[in-house]
């Protein structure tokens, strides 16, 4: 199992946990509204990280995204397995044709 599939997992298991335990369940306990939110600041963390001067400071902003990510897509039912399946869909198109498509 890796490292991805091991924090589905965790999130999945802190779904129904404390909200006053755990930092997972707290935001499934304030909504996909919230989730989104963290989500959204996470994305702005990364791209600072990303105009500094240490490439490595993107790392943990990265982690940070992706772990808000995995929430809001167990909130809304969803798992990395469904964007695996949507970047092979849009395997070998082209990005301009396939943003054309939607």
């Amino acid at each position: 199992m890796d490292a991805f599939a091991r924090l589905e997992a965790t999130i999945a298991a802190r779904r129904g946990a404390d909200a006053g335990s755990s930092y997972t369940a707290s935001l499934f306990a304030r909504g996909r509204s919230k989730i989104a939110q963290k989500l959204g600041e996470e994305a702005i963390e990364t791209v600072i990280a990303a105009m500094g001067d240490d490439p490595r400071a993107i790392v943990p902003e990265a982690a940070d995204l992706m772990f808000h990510l995995c929430v809001l897509l167990a909130d809304a039912g969803l798992s990395l397995d469904d964007v695996r399946t949507e970047l092979a869909r849009r395997e070998g198109v082209s990005g301009h044709d396939e943003k054309a498509s939607r």
